[in-house]
């Protein structure tokens, strides 16, 4: 059986703004997850032919649905197939003949047909595909629609609104009866008798849809007219839809600026480098948001795994950050009863933030002091990612290795030489394992409309996310939303080429680009999805989130909406 967590000593930690630990008196046992996940662990637990089978006869639910049936990446990063890129359904082309109203507000008054827009067309398949996946799944799946807002009446969830606004702008764009039975929601009608707060909501991203259509077919002048109204309804303080459209319509404006070269304003700053400066809002991320421990937790459970009988351990952490996973690691091994580590060491990449690091690096050496655990931590600084190489690491010929990767290797997608690099170079240090977690989406298409799109999705379920876990605490909430989130939006949307950093890909993108480099996925264990698991009984709004396996991966949603990915990788054994 798998080496697990001794949930004893190791709980759930709450981080303070020194990196300070507190465990949580409660004691994780091993209970029924059938309501959870649609699994029981009592059943399974003593069996350890099922440990590592959970996609075999133990599965988590079935899928929520799947954003995409296609691959959305700008192949000029990562050298997938173009056959997987832009591919229409048959009955979504076929909408392309078929008379079209003008749904423009400002031009109600203007009655006349019209074909469907290349790039309404693309908002139709974008909405079409998931729309079909979800119906597809929907006798299967947990119901997100409503919750209930301070007054005690149900309003419609952030996701919920921007679906049946995607269906009322098809439904507003189109007079074929065909499409609306091909597309019909499953929360047709369901709008019917809720508060007018949803009816506004609704209205506002419709319009917001409008306005990407206009601004996809370069109709700058309506696009901004569109804006005008937006604006009107959104709004920096309001509830979560309002937030999520007030910063993707100053990004509209910004986009309309830099296509007729009216913008005037300063480069966008790169929101990695923004996020790296809010250390406290990144604490209370990781206390009162499930997904930061989610992996942490159940990725480091994989590491655990996998150095069962290791007396020295190297973990090579890509992009260390505040180091919360190290100190969970190191209570893991701490604790261990059989083959005591001899010693630990942390090797963190770095091309900046040299005084960031050493502060982390210090606050470590102190926690692993108090455990009595021997332990090293290394930087290994350049100042271009191509420059690393094996001969900058302080390597033992006996120690095992282990790569941690934690919504790092996205930032690279920009720059294929220096992705490439990194993986050469991992593929020689030949680790045990390498542990990845990435952000969950399709925010790297060439596509201007589709891409609009995909992000709407994403950050809206990250929005209603913030709005629900961090209702008691606005400023963080106020500044991951301002700086954090708004300078992400304004990146994926306004900018192009070089400019663009947020290029979020799918799970299925990196295990095809990993591939090519001989890396082979591995299943998570029953004891990794269980350390998911008891992530969620901690936090109140634990039953929002979703749990999917996508092949050997685990996919962490909010009310359905797949946020992150975890996955386990190891290289293929060469002769």
């Amino acid at each position: 059986m798998n080496e697990f967590f001794p949930t004893e000593q190791i709980a759930l930690m709450e981080i303070s703004d020194e990196y300070s630990l507190s465990k949580s008196s409660e004691t994780m046992e091993s209970e029924s997850l059938t309501k959870q996940n649609g699994f029981n662990l009592d059943e399974v637990w003593g069996d350890s032919s099922y440990m590592d089978s959970l996609t075999s006869d133990y599965q988590f639910e079935q899928k929520l649905q799947q954003f995409v049936d296609f691959i959305s990446l700008d192949n000029q990063y990562l050298d997938i197939g173009s056959e997987n890129f832009h591919s229409f359904n048959d009955e979504i082309v076929n909408f392309v003949d078929t008379a079209f109203q003008d749904s423009e507000l400002s031009e109600s008054e203007n009655k006349r047909p019209r074909v469907l827009s290349p790039k309404s067309l693309e908002i139709l398949q974008k909405y079409g595909s998931r729309l079909r996946s979800f119906n597809r799944d929907e006798k299967n799946v947990r119901r997100y629609g409503t919750e209930c807002n301070k007054k005690g009446s149900q309003t419609l969830s952030t996701e919920t609104i921007i679906r049946l606004a995607a269906e009322e702008f098809i439904q507003s764009s189109s007079r074929s009866s065909y499409e609306l039975s091909v597309l019909s929601h499953p929360y047709a009608g369901a709008i019917l008798g809720q508060v007018e707060e949803d009816f506004k909501e609704v209205k506002l991203v419709q319009n917001l849809l409008s306005c990407v259509e206009k601004v996809g077919d370069e109709q700058y002048e309506r696009a901004r007219r569109l804006l005008l109204e937006c604006a009107k309804m959104s709004s920096r303080t309001g509830n979560a839809v309002e937030r999520l459209a007030f910063y993707f319509i100053e990004a509209l404006y910004e986009k309309i600026d830099r296509e007729t070269g009216k913008f005037t304003g300063k480069k966008l700053a790169d929101p990695q480098e923004v996020s790296k400066s809010l250390k406290t809002t990144q604490i209370a991320f990781h206390n009162l948001l499930p997904l930061s421990q989610i992996t942490k937790f159940a990725g480091t459970q994989a590491i655990v795994e996998q150095v069962a009988e290791s007396r020295k351990i190297h973990i090579i952490d890509l992009q260390i950050k505040n180091g919360i996973h190290c100190t969970i690691l190191m209570q893991a091994l701490a604790s261990r009863d059989k083959h005591p580590v001899d010693y630990l060491k942390f090797t963190t990449v770095a091309t900046n933030s040299r005084s960031m690091i050493d502060e982390t690096g210090r606050h470590l050496t102190s926690f692993a002091q108090s455990l009595n655990l021997k332990f090293t931590f290394n930087v290994v600084m350049v100042d271009d990612i191509l420059h690393l190489n094996e001969k900058l690491f302080d390597l033992d010929k006996d120690e095992t290795i282990a790569v941690y990767a934690e919504y790092v290797l996205t930032n690279w997608i920009p720059r294929p030489d220096c992705l490439d690099n990194l993986m050469i170079l991992i593929r020689t240090l030949n680790p045990c394992v390498m542990i990845v977690s990435e952000v969950e989406a399709n925010c790297n298409s060439p596509f201007f409309v589709e891409r609009f799109v995909d992000a709407l999705f994403f950050y809206g379920a990250f929005f209603d996310a913030m709005a629900d876990c961090l209702k008691n605490d606005e400023e963080n909430r106020r500044a991951a939303e301002s700086t954090c989130f708004g300078s992400a939006i304004r990146n994926v949307v306004a900018a192009e080429g070089d400019e663009r950093k947020i290029r979020h890909v799918s799970i299925d993108v990196w295990r095809a680009y990993f591939g090519r480099f001989g890396l082979i996925e591995v299943e998570l264990s029953m004891s990794s999805l269980y350390q998911a698991n008891l992530v969620l009984k901690n936090f109140v709004c634990g039953d929002s989130c979703s749990f999917d396996m996508n092949n050997k991966s685990l996919i962490i949603g909010w009310k359905g909406t797949p946020l992150s990915s975890l996955s386990a990788w190891k290289f293929e054994k060469r002769c």
